[in-house]
């Protein structure tokens, strides 16, 4: 008897930014798989269903890949519908891909969700756009955990030429924007880090590729960080952003909709 695996992208952090499949997958599970970044609240549409955390920070994995993918292709083959629950989006630097191939070669039947990724949501949650007419008509998204894959991803981009947005690299702040100066970034471009975006607690440090090189601001090495290096942080909301706390009992409007006010 075979099931059915769903990999399903949970957003950026927010349970209002959740799509509707996503959603009817979460609902319909006997078993849920959920990563670290998964808001604890997403899971409540999952009630029927049993739920494994199996989450990767850095330096500490709860499972891994292998054993990920087999409990996948174990559960399924038991006539399980189970849903991989990933933050932001399962396909962007979220393993989706080697847990798609692990399944056709096992002749199970999947699906992929698209989630939101945080690769553009969270820049957005600070108002920053991630492409802006006269500003930058282009992005890269680059993993930061890894100094060679971040190296080769930049050692072929122009200076200055576009957006970047760094997932995973909040521990390699200091590097990352050293590595940009050396290859001849000019010491004054605007950067930005968003911690936790989308969340109650976010905070955003913004300043200059320089100011971030001599580690220019604090850090919390168990927030999610995501790095925006280019012209677009100029149009961060300079007022500030407040979370508006997200009210589980009211149906007349999702916590997207009313997540944010500015704070005067």
């Amino acid at each position: 008897m075979s099931g059915h695996v769903s990999l399903v992208g949970a957003g950026p952090g927010d349970p209002g930014l959740l799509t509707r499949l996503a959603v009817a997958r979460l609902r319909a599970a006997d078993l849920v798989l959920y990563d670290a970044l998964v808001d604890g609240r997403i899971l409540r549409h999952a009630r029927k269903a049993r739920r494994f955390y199996v989450g990767k920070r850095a330096g500490r994995h709860a499972m891994t890949q292998t054993a990920i993918n087999a409990l996948l292709v174990r559960a399924a083959r038991r006539g399980r519908r189970v849903v991989r629950l990933k933050g932001g989006d399962p396909f962007v630097f979220g393993r989706g891909g080697e847990e798609a191939l692990a399944l056709q070669r096992a002749g199970i039947p999947y699906d992929v969700v698209p989630g939101i990724t945080s690769a553009v949501a969270a820049p957005a949650a600070a108002g920053i756009p991630v492409t802006h007419r006269g500003l930058a008509s282009a992005f890269l998204v680059v993993s930061g955990h890894d100094e060679a894959t971040f190296d080769a991803a930049m050692g072929a981009l122009r200076p200055n030429g576009v957006t970047v947005v760094v997932l995973m690299g909040l521990g390699r702040a200091q590097a990352i924007a050293r590595t940009l100066l050396d290859r001849g970034w000019s010491a004054s471009t605007p950067a930005a880090i968003v911690m936790d975006a989308w969340r109650p607690e976010q905070r955003l440090w913004s300043g200059t590729l320089d100011r971030l090189a001599a580690h220019d601001v604090e850090i919390d090495a168990s927030s999610a960080g995501t790095i925006v290096i280019g012209d677009v942080v100029t149009l961060a909301d300079r007022d500030g952003l407040k979370a508006v706390p997200y009210d589980q009992h009211d149906t007349r409007q999702t916590s997207a909709e009313a997540r944010y006010v500015r704070s005067r």
